[in-house]
This record gives structure tokens, C-alpha cells and sequence, in this order.
């Protein structure tokens, strides 16, 4: 037993060995419980973020075919004008809630100006106010499926690092200390036979001299 050269075989240094395996087998309950909770929520998360996904596609194919048709329509350098002179009306506001002690975003979408389209007619076309419309009903989803996708990732670092602490506690410190705590009690025990077997050898050695 190698690592027993470093070991002191004391009733104090057993003691201490003991507890530390206790509280390391308590923390890997808390952490393969964690561990879990992380996957039951993961797999939610990739329930709901699957039908975030499905859907977008088609909706999104509809606002690239209405985006197409405006530069067709209008030509390029008149679409990307009114795109970027064009004030955001779309507001996303990031919040930030806890799952299992993991941050993980929340991702809010509101309307700044409602009433009315922040371009004039004049210089654009159906296809632009379509395609418009057609976004500013599809952010909501689309930051609501990027919120489930970031907050997986999140989870699963977090996971990961989780399971790496497990398999450190299972395959390396919780095996080390137990077999610290049997080499102690093994040096203990053969400390014990020892001084009995000098205990009885005194004895008899006593009753021949009487």
C-alpha cells in the first residue's frame, strides 16, 4: 500500500479520515442530485427549444422571400437606405434567473411605437411593409428559442463540470480516504496484536521467575 507511507496510523489521524469520507460521501449526494435536477431540466429545455425552432422556419422562409422581393422591387441601395435609417421600434430586454445555481437569461420582447410604420410609403413598397410585420410578429419566438438554446449551453457547462466533480469524488477521493481508514485500522490492529503478544510473553515470563 504505497500511499501508506504517508499516512500517520493514529486514533486522531483514523477520526479525521473517517469524517472526511463522510462529508465527501455527503457532498456527492448533493452533487449527483444536482446533477439530475441539471438533466431533468435539460431535457425540458431541449423539448421546449425544439418547438420554439419548428415554428420559425416557415415564417422566417415567407420574410426572406417578402425581404427578396423589396430588393427586387426597390433595388438594393433603396432597401438598405430605409433599413438603416430606419429607428428600431423592437425593444429585447435581457433579465437573468437562477436554475439549479446556473444564470441563465430571460429574454423579453416589447414594441417601442405601435401606431405607425417608422418609414414613409413613398419610397418603399408592399414587400417591405410585409416583411416588417411578418419580423416584428416573429422576434418574440425567435429570441424566446435563442433564450432556450444559451440557457442549455449554460446548463450544460454546468453539468459537465458537475459530473467531473462525481467522478473525481467516486474514482479518487472518496476510494482514498476509505482505504486510508483500512490501512489505519490495519496498522492499528497489528499495533494490538503486537502488544498483546509482548503483554503475554512479559507474563510468562514473570510466572517462571515466581
Amino acid at each position: 500500500m504505497s500511499f501508506g507511507q504517508n499516512v500517520v496510523a493514529t486514533k486522531i489521524e483514523l477520526l479525521k479520515y473517517k469524517r472526511s469520507s463522510q462529508v465527501a460521501i455527503m457532498v456527492q449526494k448533493i452533487l449527483d442530485d444536482k446533477r439530475k435536477v441539471l438533466l431533468k431540466n435539460i431535457e425540458e429545455m431541449i423539448e421546449e427549444a425544439s418547438r420554439a425552432r419548428g415554428g420559425i422556419w416557415d415564417p422566417l422562409q415567407d420574410i426572406y422571400a417578402s425581404v427578396n422581393e423589396a430588393y427586387l422591387g426597390l433595388g438594393t441601395s433603396r432597401v438598405d437606405s430605409v433599413a438603416e435609417s430606419t429607428p428600431p421600434v423592437m425593444q429585447v430586454d435581457v433579465q437573468v434567473r437562477r436554475v439549479v445555481d446556473v444564470k441563465v437569461p430571460v429574454l423579453a420582447v416589447s414594441e417601442k411605437d405601435t401606431k405607425s410604420m417608422p418609414y414613409g410609403f413613398a419610397d418603399t413598397n408592399s414587400s417591405i411593409d410585409r416583411a416588417s410585420k411578418q419580423i416584428k410578429t416573429l422576434l418574440p419566438q425567435i429570441c424566446k428559442a435563442a433564450e432556450y438554446e444559451n440557457s442549455i449551453l449554460s446548463l450544460a457547462k454546468a453539468l459537465e463540470k458537475t459530473q467531473k466533480l462525481l467522478n473525481a469524488l467516486e474514482n479518487i477521493i472518496i476510494p482514498q480516504y476509505q482505504q486510508r481508514v483500512r490501512f489505519i485500522l490495519a496498522t492499528l490492529e497489528e499495533r494490538e496484536r503486537e502488544e498483546f503478544a509482548k503483554l503475554k510473553k512479559l507474563k510468562e515470563s514473570m510466572e517462571k521467575r515466581k
